[in-house]
């Protein structure tokens, strides 16, 4: 396996690293992997749940006047009896 040698990180940086390698409860070192492991991730190529719903609906809008505005209606709560 690889090594790598990063010089001239600020105390503030590698201390704020510690912490949070402590707060994982793993190693200085197991931390840094992993954040260099997702940060040579291949970018995905999907997109996110609220790109793929206006894709599906694009082109297919409300027509003009298909929904009525409620400003100035009374609004009548639901009733569930029979």
């Amino acid at each position: 396996m690889a090594q790598l040698l990063v010089r001239d990180i600020e105390d503030d940086v590698k201390r704020r690293l510690q912490e949070r390698a402590r707060k994982y409860g793993m190693s200085l070192e197991e931390l840094l992997r992993d954040i260099l492991r997702d940060a040579a991730k291949e970018p995905s190529t999907s997109k996110g749940l609220g790109s793929q719903i206006a894709a599906r609906f694009r082109g297919r809008g409300f027509q003009e006047g298909e929904i009525q505005e409620l400003r100035g209606f009374a609004i009548k709560p639901a009733t569930f009896e029979e």
